[in-house]
């Protein structure tokens, strides 16, 4: 999504980054070329104008200009108020000191509300909570049908009843969840194309009668500046407690993400980065804003790799990286692994830029391409796989014919798997770590 502004920012501070004094001068041409990055990225006009006028006074200082890195002292300021602008530090979810805490989701139709439903109850089903979904959509009839198959496929419980009136609908939801002993409920509330008074009307009963802990607001982040539109008037008639961010992962400008907060002064709780059902995530403000100024995001990186990796796997290859024994087996379970852990084009994206080098956020990653590789070491035998040198041209013939690839991809994929052995042998030489450390960290 911010592909565009990040490139545009990234620019602007390569220049500043080449110079070894900064004037006021160098500083206001630099302000100004971000001001229109942040304009053309859709972000809030009122917005921009603070924001340029906050980093201006930080930049403009004695302390920077005549610093000895002054490029990269107003590249520390613009990041700190991009975060600041987003909402500083990570805004988590309030439970109820006595089960279950209500959660009520709010929006319009096509928002993504009720996908963002089921998101949210599987996220929290991970984090240890026992959640209970209840279909409250009624003007559109799909939603309840689609909410139970998600609830379904995730292992939550859903309520649902025809002919029920939205408030009546959460009210004996609520009531169900208890004796179920589930924890959190969340509804998901019935939303209309626009905004109008009845859905208004109805939302503020609901809120009222059933007293929800905490309304969640979800939002369309491929509509921009409509989505901050949208937010005010919740925020006036409704009065949410925070955001989530669905469509993330889409090709918009990125506007809202960056204006919402500002704006509505409510932060963004969780942000959906893709179609999935675990594609749900904390937002953090502070990360969002090294992945739009190409410092990457190794901490969501890492976090994402801890769920996705099975320590006893991750401590078998160490064993055998120590031993010099790594083979197409275990290459084959670093691809899947590194496949679990997400998109290639994501964990790129997470990975930070490094001056004079390409930016490894852009590098196209063919996601077909990590599937055939594992296609071909399928096709080989136990025996292969443990010893390629084996390979011969016939058997070559025999792998390429059997996972429908060429002889001339068997082959790129010994290269690249003799490459990667090579490495692994570099790897092995390293000294044993201390008690408690892992050796390889970055091992998928």
């Amino acid at each position: 999504m911010f592909d565009n502004l990040a490139t545009r920012l990234q620019n602007v501070f390569t220049k500043l980054r080449g110079r070894g004094r900064l004037s006021e001068q160098d500083v206001g041409e630099a302000l100004r070329e971000v001001r229109l990055a942040l304009l053309e990225a859709d972000v809030n006009f009122k917005v921009v104008k603070d924001f340029i006028a906050e980093v201006k006074e930080r930049a403009v200082g004695e302390e920077v200009l005549k610093s000895l890195t002054p490029g990269q002292q107003v590249i520390k300021i613009v990041h700190e108020e991009l975060a600041a602008l987003m909402g500083s530090g990570q805004s988590k979810l309030a439970f109820a000191s006595k089960p279950p805490t209500i959660i009520m989701l709010v929006g319009l139709q096509g928002s993504g509300k009720t996908t963002a439903t089921a998101k949210l109850a599987h996220y929290l089903k991970n984090q240890g909570k026992r959640p209970f979904l209840v279909a409250a959509d009624i003007y559109r009839p799909a939603a309840i049908e689609q909410l139970k198959i998600l609830g379904e496929e995730i292992g939550v419980p859903v309520f649902s009843k025809v002919g029920k009136s939205v408030l009546a609908l959460a009210k004996q939801g609520i009531r169900e969840a208890v004796p179920k002993n589930c924890d959190v409920v969340v509804v998901d509330t019935a939303g209309r194309l626009h905004i109008d008074e009845k859905m208004m009307n109805e939302l503020e009963e609901v809120k009222r009668e059933v007293r929800p802990h905490q309304v969640l607001l979800v939002v369309d982040a491929m509509t921009g500046q409509d989505a901050v539109n949208v937010a005010l008037v919740f925020k006036e008639r409704v009065d949410f407690d925070g955001v989530i961010l669905t469509k993330l992962d889409g090709d918009a400008r990125g506007g809202a993400a960056l204006s919402i907060k500002a704006v509505t002064g409510r932060p963004i709780k969780l942000a959906s980065v893709g179609e999935k059902l675990d594609d749900l995530q904390p937002f953090h403000p502070d990360r969002m804003s090294s992945r739009i100024l190409g410092m990457g995001d190794a901490l969501t990186l890492i976090e994402k790799a801890k769920t996705a990796i099975e320590a006893d796997k991750a401590q078998a290859l160490e064993e055998k990286i120590r031993k010099d024994s790594f083979d197409l087996e275990d290459f084959l379970e670093q691809l899947r692994q590194f496949r679990r852990v997400g998109p290639a084009s994501q964990i790129m994206e997470m990975l930070p830029r490094i001056p004079g080098l390409p930016n490894v956020g852009k590098l196209q990653v063919d996601e077909g391409q990590l599937g055939r590789l594992e296609v071909i070491i399928q096709s080989m035998t136990p025996e292969e796989r443990r010893d390629p040198t084996i390979i011969n041209g016939g058997r070559r013939s025999r792998i390429a014919r059997g996972s429908g690839t060429t002889s001339h991809e068997v082959n790129q994929l010994l290269k690249q798997f003799e490459q990667a052995r090579k490495l692994m042998k570099q790897l092995g030489k390293l000294s044993r770590p201390k008690p408690g450390r892992r050796p390889f960290p970055f091992i998928v």
